[in-house]
């Protein structure tokens, strides 16, 4: 499983698990933050692709320093 998001002007491929190190992020260390521009979601055989983004989907990640 794995989803495309925009963060900042640019594309980062992510999946469960991995540390994705992006620009600018206001919050505190601990907190979750959800992305909310998802253009690519992939699970197994169900790929869902946005225009440019998908409705009502979301990434959520745990901000670590």
């Amino acid at each position: 499983m794995y989803a495309v998001i925009e963060s900042g002007g640019k594309q980062h491929k992510v999946e469960v698990g991995q540390v994705l190190e992006v620009d600018l992020m206001q919050e505190e260390s601990g907190s979750d933050h959800a992305f909310e521009n998802v253009m690519l979601y992939v699970d197994g055989d169900n790929v869902h692709i946005g225009q440019p983004f998908i409705e009502n989907a979301k990434v959520v990640a745990q901000i670590v320093e």
